[in-house]
């Protein structure tokens, strides 16, 4: 008989079984204290990852206040092209690449990649006209794709269902973590402009390149790599799992799932399971919501240093200013993966965090055109924090409803090339003949939010339909599995 999850006595032997199931020989002490263990090295690693892609990615909003674009001679419509081509890189290779993680496995993998991006970001020094723009922008996007799928898959094979939104969400706060670290440091590294000839976004540029690759051999020495590689890959690590505790991070997703094992490599993703889950039709709501709305983030992360700059402050006020909202935006993500958590309701806490934005938005165009310098400050720190709430949540939403690990991975491969394609689409919401305030660009915003909110609605409608005819005992699968049950 299985211990209560209270119990602390003595645990069964671990090959004691029930009906051919797992049985939990465990304390929710013991378990407690292993998944401390991820909490203290793969997740802060993997978020740390994730910070200084965002940090070399986005440090061009701030070279742009820095005369980055006059200095070699670029328009607004070539910066737009260049992030479009980066995003374009990251979809390209975002499918294969995460078919390479499950081959190498994340030590190797997101090490190397994070080491390729950082000398690559670093390079960006010697740019020094438009064709050297565009082939950076293009390369940084190449060897960026697949790291955030590749992150959160790795996270599922540590983390229980409901365990697993709220650690997402703290992965992501490297993402817009870095979007408000990015214009904190430019606004002291801008201060270098002609320190031993060298401009001031060259120093942005080198400085943070470097600190990406410092990250990188980080990885290597620290980076667990599954359940069932707790160690590694140039070191015994500073967190070791005990063998009983590895055993238990594998068997309690077993235990949840017994699709779900505890391993993040050795399992190949052969082309017709990747077809299958291209054809899976009833999860496309989720991906064309995603791409409507977070196509908007776009021009927010490359322009809102510079609006704040045509607000009338100077170029080191406006970069720190950048930073309230997205340091804002942290505590909104964690607000919304709180309540999916405790609620259980993932559609319901996407869709809520979609009016958020879609109201700020409105009022944001609305009131602007009729207030002061502050007042618009603050419309825009106000549009800022609420534009990524609803990210991090979506991205949980998605992974409950795979059933396969494999097609969990390819799934969040699916979902991140769907935000990929609406940043590189919402690169052109902010056009130069729309300077400095973008009406018409909000208003595209607040189309685009919209049907990013219908398209979460249908979603839940797809899945409370299907979840009543199972049932009702109206719907069988075609391959002999037991109908899924979506997590709405």
């Amino acid at each position: 008989m299985a211990e209560k999850p209270g119990s602390q006595e003595a645990h069964l032997s671990s090959s004691d079984v029930s009906a051919g199931q797992l049985v939990q020989d465990w304390s929710v002490k013991e378990e407690r204290r292993a998944r401390r263990k991820i909490d203290t090295s793969v997740l802060p690693l993997l978020f740390l990852g994730l910070l200084v892609f965002q940090l070399d990615r986005m440090n061009l909003a701030s070279a742009l206040t820095g005369g980055f674009a006059t200095d070699i001679q670029v328009t607004q419509d070539t910066i737009n092209l260049g992030n479009q081509l980066m995003f374009l890189g990251i979809v390209i290779l975002e499918i294969p690449f995460n078919m390479l993680l499950q081959k190498l496995g994340p030590r190797k993998w997101m090490s190397a990649q994070v080491f390729a991006f950082g000398l690559i970001a670093t390079l960006q020094v010697f740019i020094r006209d438009r064709r050297g723009f565009l082939a950076s922008r293009m390369f940084l996007g190449l060897a960026e794709a697949g790291y955030i799928p590749g992150a959160v898959y790795t996270l599922s094979t540590f983390y229980t269902r409901r365990e697993l939104a709220k650690r997402v969400a703290i992965l992501f706060f490297g993402m817009f973590g870095g979007n408000a670290l990015s214009p904190i440091l430019a606004s002291g590294i801008l201060k270098l402009d002609g320190e031993r000839g060298i401009r001031g976004w060259q120093w942005l540029f080198l400085l943070e390149g470097l600190f990406t690759i410092l990250v990188s051999i980080t990885l290597l020495f620290l980076l667990p790599g599954s359940p069932d590689t707790p160690k590694p890959l140039l070191s015994p690590g500073l967190i070791r799992f005990s063998p009983a505790e590895q055993d238990i991070l594998q068997k309690r997703l077993e235990l949840e799932d017994n699709e779900k094992r505890g391993g993040a490599q050795g399992q190949p993703i052969p082309l017709k399971l990747v077809w299958k889950t291209l054809c899976h039709y009833r999860r496309w709501p989720h991906f064309v919501s995603t791409f409507a709305v977070f196509s908007t983030w776009s021009p927010l992360t490359t322009y809102t240093p510079s609006i704040i700059v045509a607000l009338g402050f100077d170029r080191i006020a406006a970069n720190a200013l950048a930073a309230v909202g997205a340091s804002v935006a942290l505590i909104v993500v964690f607000g919304f993966a709180y309540l999916s958590d405790k609620t259980n309701r993932r559609g319901l806490s996407v869709i809520t965090a979609h009016v958020c934005y879609l109201v700020t938005l409105i009022v944001a165009r609305q009131v602007h055109p009729h207030v002061g310098k502050w007042s618009r400050f603050g419309l825009w720190t106000a549009v800022n924090s609420f534009a990524v709430g609803y990210h991090p949540v979506h991205n949980s939403w998605v992974q409950l409803n795979c059933r396969d690990p494999r097609e969990r991975s390819i799934s969040i491969a699916m979902w991140v090339m769907s935000a990929i394609l609406g940043l590189m689409t919402g690169t052109q919401y902010f056009r130069g003949n729309d300077v400095p305030f973008y009406s018409t660009g909000l208003r595209t915003m607040i189309i685009m939010v919209s049907i990013g909110m219908v398209f979460a609605i249908i979603q839940v409608i797809v899945y409370t339909v299907h979840n009543r005819r199972v049932a009702e005992g109206k719907h069988t699968s075609s391959d002999g599995e037991e109908p899924m049950i979506y997590t709405i």
